[in-house]
């Protein structure tokens, strides 16, 4: 197997395409597209989104410090790309694509009723980086859909749908490999192999296995003492 070497760029795939909803008061709030998003923090709760200068939304952004991020699902799929490709200079979103609004706990700015989650954000800081400005924001609410609690009234996310992008296209999220910390689970071994992971059949200890009757050895070859 051969490698090439190529210039630098973002190769960082997939990603959540999200729809992130804002909109100042007195106006049409509108929608975009983002892809370049992901979770910075865990306490105190924080997400970033990066935004390019020329985009309708930029100023929106800027003026209100504030916006909700919407998790897009395999029936929102067709929304987000739209969302993506057309402007709210040219077009009401919420309207065309006959999505609702749904007011938010601590922001002006709705979120998108269809979604199953909805994270509404205020900005902390916008980082100038290039082509695009990040704007770095602390989670200040979050609204799911009760569809998907289950009877004990955890949220099964994963039933809902998800839409990851991946170099300039859409994919449901399909089969499920582990859950966290699967691979250090005490009595259970890997059925898969795995470049650069411990082969089929390994034992969970990472030491090779040996066959009956004979003498267990290093992995450099010399006798282990005991």
């Amino acid at each position: 197997m051969a490698k090439q070497y190529w210039k630098p760029g973002n190769m960082l795939y997939p990603l959540p395409a999200v729809l992130v909803s804002c909109g100042r008061k007195g106006e049409v709030p509108n929608i975009i597209t983002v892809a370049w998003a992901g979770t910075v923090c865990s306490d105190p709760a924080m997400v970033s989104i990066s935004v390019r200068k020329e985009r309708y939304s930029y100023g929106i952004l800027k003026d209100t410090g504030e916006f909700v991020v919407n998790l897009v699902t395999k029936e929102l799929a067709y929304a987000a790309d739209y969302c993506g490709v057309k402007s709210g200079r040219e077009i009401e979103k919420f309207r065309h694509l006959g999505l609702s609004p749904l007011p938010s706990q601590y922001l002006s700015a709705p979120g998108i009723a269809e979604s199953p989650v909805n994270i509404e954000c205020r900005v902390k800081e916008v980082i100038p980086l290039g082509s695009h400005d990040l704007f770095l924001s602390q989670v200040v609410g979050v609204t799911v859909d009760d569809a998907y609690l289950n009877e004990k009234g955890k949220f099964e996310l994963n039933r809902t749908g998800l839409v990851a992008y991946s170099h300039g296209e859409y994919f449901e999220l399909g089969k499920k490999l582990g859950s966290f910390g699967f691979s250090v689970e005490k009595g259970k071994r890997r059925e898969t192999p795995h470049r650069g992971g411990r082969p089929k059949g390994a034992a969970a200890s990472g030491r090779k296995q040996r066959k009956p009757g004979t003498k267990e050895t290093s992995f450099s070859g010399k006798k282990k003492k005991n």
